[in-house]
């Protein structure tokens, strides 16, 4: 296969890791499209489609898709999230760089995303508590967590799939998820989430009780 293949950073490497290998990707927000020519090239996905909200990105996307000589496995597709992705192109969905509660937004108004064996790979630019939260309460688990540092900061991805099993979990489950303490990068997440809370805190108690269960969280996974 010839053309030109992108160089995934540490973010979009880690989505790539939770990809299951011979399932069709759509890849939603997927501005330069990088993530779909990288799996499609690396023989993890059969095919793909990039989808943008927005022309310009998109047309970035096409770009890489031609450079890279895989117009005819990688579809581009303007969508509002997946209101116009097929579900059997849908076998693993990524959203990426986006805030936590619109990926559970695009989530939960898509009538096929409860069913079918698909798995969501998420990553939440922001408020990735508020994200788990819509999940759990939704049906929705998470099958596995990790996080990543890129450009600087440090981000969560988290693979998740539809069980219909609602849960309500304690709040501090919600910032933890499946993340291990004992691991560094975890470790680090999860201290952004406590500088927040305690800025939080200065208007609310509440927050500060939630800082408090973190830090013991981290402490325990020492």
């Amino acid at each position: 296969m010839s053309g030109k293949s992108p160089q995934l950073d540490n973010r979009l490497m880690l989505c790539a890791k939770f990809v299951r290998k011979g399932a069709n990707l759509a890849d939603i927000g997927t501005d330069h499209a990088y993530l779909p020519v990288w799996l499609c090239r690396n023989g993890i996905c059969p095919r793909a489609v990039a989808a943008d909200i927005n022309p310009e990105p998109l047309e970035r996307g096409r770009k890489t898709v031609e450079e890279a000589g895989l117009s005819e496995v990688i579809s581009l597709r303007l969508s509002d999230g997946l209101k116009q992705i097929k579900p059997e192109e849908a076998g693993d969905v990524v959203i990426a760089g986006m805030g936590g509660e619109l990926i559970a937004k695009i989530i939960l108004g898509c009538a096929f995303s409860r069913g079918g064996g698909r798995h969501f790979i998420l990553q939440p630019m922001t408020k990735s508590e508020e994200l788990i939260r819509a999940l759990y309460e939704n049906g929705f688990e998470i099958n596995a967590q990790d996080c990543c540092r890129a450009s600087g900061k440090c981000y969560t991805v988290l693979s998740v799939s539809y069980t219909g099993l609602t849960h309500t979990e304690d709040e501090l489950f919600y910032y933890t998820g499946k993340l291990d303490a004992s691991l560094p990068l975890h470790r680090e997440f999860l201290q952004n989430h406590i500088a927040r809370l305690r800025k939080k805190a200065l208007g609310d108690e509440h927050y500060a009780v939630l800082a408090g269960k973190l830090t013991e969280f981290i402490k325990q996974g020492n």
